[in-house]
C-alpha cells in the first residue's frame, strides 16, 4: 500500500516537471495575454452593468424582486470601483516609470 501512494506521488511529480514552462512565451504573447486579461475583465463589467438595467426594467415590469436589483447593482458598483482602482494604480506606476531618469 506504501508503494503504491509513493508510486503515485512520484508520477504526479514527473508530471509537473514534464509540463511546459511558463517563461517560454515571448514578451509579445505576455502582452497579448494581458491585454486580453483586461479586455475580459472590462467586458465582465460592462455585462454587470447591462444585467443590472435588464433587472431594473423586469422589475419595473414587476417579474423580478427588488433584492434582486439591489444584489446586481452592488456587485456592478463594486466592479466599477474595482476597475478605477486598476486604472488608477496603472497610471500611477506609469507616471512614475515615466518620472526615472536615465
Amino acid at each position: 500500500m506504501i508503494d503504491s501512494i509513493s508510486n503515485i506521488g512520484l508520477q504526479q511529480i514527473k508530471s509537473v516537471n514534464t509540463a511546459p514552462a511558463a517563461t517560454d512565451k515571448s514578451a509579445a504573447e505576455i502582452t497579448k495575454s494581458f491585454g486580453q486579461f483586461l479586455n475580459d475583465a472590462l467586458e465582465s463589467v460592462s455585462a454587470q452593468e447591462a444585467e443590472v438595467h435588464a433587472k431594473n426594467d423586469l422589475y419595473l415590469a414587476g417579474k423580478v424582486d427588488a433584492t434582486e436589483v439591489l444584489i446586481s447593482a452592488s456587485q456592478a458598483q463594486l466592479s466599477l470601483q474595482l476597475t478605477s482602482q486598476i486604472r488608477d494604480k496603472a497610471v500611477n506606476a506609469y507616471q512614475e516609470i515615466m518620472r526615472i531618469q536615465i
